[in-house]
């Protein structure tokens, strides 16, 4: 279901892309490979990374996220347009547990399983990360299950959990416009979540 809906969309495309070529494929996270802060959304957007080959470039989500980012120090610009654009990450790494753009964004149990071993090998390859920044519900269930955290708290924005090895996850709400456009997630909230999130990384 996935491999069909990422290359149906990247076939009929949007009215304001048809001029582009999507990337159409699997999404791999993207970011500096010795970041102490790891960032996990939910999948790739249909006509953002679906379309760019970048995770969360090319949609208002990554619109949001990358200039909190640039304001906090973390991303050299605050913008994120193509594969090509110059962005570069420091002490930050992003991904999703879903590789493939779904249909509607919402992966069923089955496609969330499927991606998780290029999940996984994503996550083990980053050696130095010591908080996880967990974007929306789905990304915090995946990575608690990635990481081991038992009990697990409850979902929140701003919910901060100690895992054993001493890395700690931190719960924000999505960079969804759902989220930013209704002001369930503002810049002030989000910029506080990346500076508690750089506290802890300096703090090892």
């Amino acid at each position: 279901r996935l491999v069909e809906w990422r290359e149906q969309v990247a076939i009929r495309k949007r009215a304001a892309y048809l001029e582009q070529d999507y990337w159409g494929r699997p999404v791999p996270g993207f970011g500096d490979p010795l970041a102490r802060i790891l960032i996990v959304g939910l999948a790739p957007a249909a006509h953002g990374a679906n379309r760019t080959g970048r995770v969360f470039t090319g949609d208002r989500s990554g619109d949001f996220l990358f200039a909190a980012l640039h304001r906090v120090g973390l991303a050299n610009q605050p913008e994120a347009v193509g594969l090509d654009d110059g962005l570069s990450l420091t002490d930050v790494f992003i991904t999703a547990p879903v590789k493939c753009a779904p249909p509607a964004n919402k992966p069923t149990p089955e496609e969330r399983a499927a991606c998780r071993p290029f999940f996984q090998r994503e996550v083990a390859a980053l050696e130095r990360v010591s908080v996880v920044v967990v974007l929306g519900q789905i990304g915090y269930v995946a990575t608690a299950a990635e990481f081991g955290l038992r009990p697990r708290p409850r979902f929140g924005h701003g919910v901060e959990a100690r895992l054993v090895d001493g890395r700690t996850i931190l719960c924000s709400y999505h960079v969804s416009q759902q989220n930013t456009f209704t002001g369930r997630l503002t810049e002030s909230m989000f910029d506080a979540v990346l500076v508690r999130a750089m506290e802890l990384a300096a703090a090892g």
